[in-house]
């Protein structure tokens, strides 16, 4: 009989216990495939929307942010006059001015924002004959007027909005209403924006302060002229100071702009898979270690008739290729599935993505393909050896005696040593002085003492499955003594099943320690430093607006407001070296909002005329001490020669490395229209009336719903919720790996019982009832799972400390152990086990004791 006869016969005479593997495989795969899915639609729907807006040649001022909120709340611009300069060039077909700027926030009559809160921007435009590159309208009419507005669909629908209805624009320059005039429908998908438009005047007037300005030129070239001829004869007829792109150059910018965000994502995401993989190669080789154990008879035989080691082996092999075949084609499969279900639920939180644009390119299956089957045959080699050394002989002995009974002393050694040079390596790391080699030192730690816990599993399983016996399994009496030798009959099965689950949970365990350790940390330096009441900014990065500004002002029962900013200057020390750096423009009642130590100097004395402050480690790195002058060439305006006042000490997160001026030193040196508005203000309560002026303050900003005002308590709140948030969506893909793991489990339980059949029969015969055999399976069950679940979360402990310790290089100094959450997981684990025994358990209650005696 051929080889492929002989893998094709036995893969499907076992195509139930091969189930639960293809399924491992399955999921790993389509984590794969659907990132990469995911991720080539979402370039594909930014690729379009580029496309679909850029002229062949665009012209904004130099100074331009590329799309970010100008911290002066108003975007960059430039006169009118110089369309016409560009619309005289040789090769220009049509020119448009445009008016463009995300500082705005948009709300309807009921005081709603309308915006978008996933991250996607809210964009005022001016109407222009080139929107409809990109739209068209759909009901209503352009803007004609002052009082009119035409909005997006989308935004349209979601917030129930119709022609006629008032909305509500605040910008830096005022506030200013207009109905609806307009919906309009885009051409291509649209990834989330608001975006509403005014005629050109409205949009200068009310966006930019005056009429006759733009922040775009669009050019389109006459047929026969390249875009980038028609870019060099602009830039030639207008001379420097403008930022000059073709639709190409244009095209790529905005790639970039949104690359980071997908670079993220995808790298995450094919992180999660790898662990699922990971977890998946323990299952296959427990699934063909014991297939192959249970076929040694058949095996023997095979060899006695003749078949070689190579024939016997590569018919183990064949057999893992058709396994990862059929897994990784219904992978690639699910993982289109499962890209349509994340374009979905990105829907929901914000970030439009269309089934249209879905993107599958030859790459995805053939990723996916290659992956399952490569980890699957790889995963198959070490039983392949195994089944290709059985001898004849072997035909004459039981099948499915066990080919390993104690781990051999061989692995154990070297399990403990890569597990001490891991520990060393941790150690290493949370001693280390600097971040970069800690770094290294706590990647290496992982690495080796993750390798060195699954190589040492099957040593540890004899004293700790012993442990957990006397603990979980004696008060069963003798059918938990029975569980606990069944677990200990193949260490190093119960090692490998183990592994696959302690790898998923010490991952969530590291994450918990450093999630609650940081969280621990900011509340321990808000409380030692912050010494604010109140906190108002905005959740997307707007700067707070002069008429919010003027608004918390008048509030009630507060005893100061401070006004904090941020401004781009260049630093210049006293040997010449320049730096460039963001300074913190503050009232000098900032001191009372944030307890800053210092080294030198005092800081009340930064706030003097000509004074500023800077940090330590800009002080010892340039050599600067107080008294010494530092040049500053601020953005925009003049340059100034400040005397450091002050040096403050850089030893936690909050501003850390700032250097403080007085706002009206920056007044002085920059005009009226450049400067910062405030990023955060922050205010103190007058003494006792704490809980009026917080409400007063919610009073004063309600008409303002972009920004929120926090107290101390709501903030520590805020910062457990979004790290708890980050941490929830780390542990569902997690849940994957721990789902593969349970699979796992499952599928040894289940080859087992099929390897102790006649074992099972007889002791039914001699009196075990079905009821004590099914609970003598799910402890057996329970008990290995407990056993991973303490490698694993013992194990994630000792990174989550070393990464703690670490990260306490960046001021994060307290070590929280969320024990919480480490019992809780540690309890779920034995429900795990439970519930992974339950079809196992099942069809063991239910053979026949006459035949399963009778098997071989």
């Amino acid at each position: 009989m051929s080889v492929m006869k002989t893998s094709l016969r036995n893969f499907f005479a076992h195509k139930g216990r091969m189930a639960l593997s293809a399924v491992a495989v399955l999921l790993s795969v389509a984590f794969v495939s659907g990132t990469l899915v995911f991720t080539d639609t979402m370039n594909t729907t930014f690729d379009k929307l580029f496309a679909s807006t850029a002229s062949d040649v665009t012209v904004s001022p130099k100074a331009s942010s590329d799309g970010d909120t100008p911290r002066t709340g108003r975007p960059e611009s430039f006169p009118a006059s110089l369309v016409e300069q560009v619309r005289k060039v040789d090769g220009v077909q049509s020119v448009q001015g445009a008016v463009v700027s995300t500082g705005v926030t948009v709300v309807d009559a009921k005081n709603k924002n309308v915006g978008p809160t996933g991250g996607a921007p809210t964009l005022a435009v001016n109407w222009s004959p080139n929107e409809l590159r990109s739209v068209e309208i759909a009901s209503g009419h352009e803007p004609r007027g002052p009082t009119e507005v035409v909005v997006d669909g989308a935004t349209a629908e979601k917030h129930g909005l119709k022609l006629g209805d008032t909305l509500r624009t605040i910008s830096v320059t005022g506030d200013f209403t207009a109905k609806i005039s307009g919906i309009v429908e885009f051409k291509v998908t649209n990834p989330g924006a608001t975006v509403v438009y005014f005629d050109t005047a409205t949009a200068q007037r009310e966006l930019l302060g005056k009429e006759g300005l733009f922040t775009q030129i669009a050019a389109d070239a006459k047929p026969g002229v390249s875009d980038d001829v028609l870019k060099r004869d602009i830039a030639a007829a207008i001379g420097g100071g403008y930022k000059l792109q073709t639709a190409a150059e244009a095209a790529d910018a905005g790639r970039e702009d949104v690359a980071g965000f997908l670079d993220v994502m995808k790298y995450a995401m094919l992180g999660f898979a790898f662990v699922a993989f990971l977890v998946g190669i323990f299952l296959i080789v427990n699934t063909f270690s014991m297939l192959v154990a249970q076929r040694t008879r058949e095996i023997g035989l095979m060899r006695a008739i003749g078949s070689s080691r190579k024939q016997v082996n590569r018919s183990v092999l064949v057999e893992a290729l058709l396994l990862g075949l059929f897994g990784s084609v219904a992978g690639v499969a699910a993982g289109v599935g499962l890209a349509v279900g994340l374009m979905k639920l990105m829907s929901a939180v914000g970030m439009e993505l269309s089934t249209r644009d879905l993107t599958v390119k030859w790459t995805t299956p053939a990723v996916g393909l290659a992956l399952g089957i490569v980890v699957t045959v790889l995963a198959a080699y070490i039983p392949a050896r195994r089944a290709g050394k059985v001898s004849p002989m072997a035909a004459l002995r039981d099948a499915g005696t066990p080919a390993d009974g104690r781990a051999g002393r061989v692995r154990g050694g070297i399990g403990l040593a890569m597990t001490a040079a891991g520990a060393a390596a941790l150690l290493a790391a949370a001693r280390a002085d600097e971040a970069g080699p800690g770094s290294l030192w706590l990647g290496l730690g992982v690495v080796l003492t993750l390798l060195g816990f699954v190589v040492v599993g099957p040593l540890l399983a004899g004293a700790v499955v012993r442990a957990l016996g006397v603990v979980v399994l004696r008060i069963f009496g003798p059918v938990g003594r029975m569980a606990e030798r069944n677990a200990l009959r193949n260490p190093r099965r119960t090692g490998a099943t183990a592994a696959a689950l302690m790898i998923g949970l010490a991952l969530v365990a590291g994450l918990s320690v450093v999630g609650s350790s940081m969280v621990a940390s900011a509340t321990d330096e808000l409380d030692r430093s912050v010494g604010a009441d109140f906190i108002v900014q905005s959740g997307t990065g707007q700067p707070i607006v002069p008429q919010a500004a003027a608004a918390m002002e008048k509030a009630p029962g507060l005893d100061h407001v401070t006004e904090y900013r941020w401004v781009d200057a260049t630093v210049t020390d006293p040997r010449g070296r320049t730096t460039t750096a963001d300074l913190a423009a503050t009232e000098p009642s900032y001191m009372k909002d944030l307890r800053r130590e210092t080294t030198a100097g005092t800081l009340a004395d930064a706030y003097g005329k000509g004074a500023m402050s800077v940090g330590s480690d800009y002080a010892t790195q340039h050599g600067v001490k107080v008294g010494d002058v530092l040049t500053l060439a601020f953005k925009g305006g003049e340059k100034a020669k400040l005397k450091v006042a002050a040096i403050t000490a850089d030893t936690g997160q909050v501003d850390k490395g700032a250097m403080y001026i007085n706002v009206s030193t920056l007044a002085e040196n920059l005009p009226a229209e450049r400067m910062p508005q405030s990023l955060l203000i922050l205010a103190g309560a007058k003494d006792g009336q704490e809980t009026q002026a917080y409400q007063a303050l919610k009073d004063a900003l309600a008409p303002y719903p972009q920004y929120k005002v926090s107290n101390q308590a709501d903030y520590k709140k805020e910062l457990q919720d979004q790290v708890g948030q980050l941490l929830n969506i780390v542990y569902g893909l997690l849940a994957l790996a721990i789902v593969v793991a349970v699979l796992g489990v499952v599928n040894t339980l289940a080859l087992s019982v099929v390897e102790r059949t006649r074992e099972i029969g007889l002791m039914r015969a001699i009196g075990l009832s079905r009821r004590q055999l099914r609970r003598m399976i799910r402890l057996e069950s329970v008990v290995i799972a407990l056993f991973g679940a303490l490698l694993g979360l013992g194990l994630g402990m000792g990174w989550g400390t070393s990464a703690q310790k670490l990260l306490a290089l960046e001021g994060l100094g307290v070590l929280e152990i969320p024990w919480p959450t480490i019992l809780t997981v540690f309890i779920g684990s034995a429900f795990v086990g439970l519930f992974a025994a339950l079809v196992p358990a099942f069809r063991a209650g239910r053979m026949n004791v006459l035949n399963a005696i009778a098997s071989e």
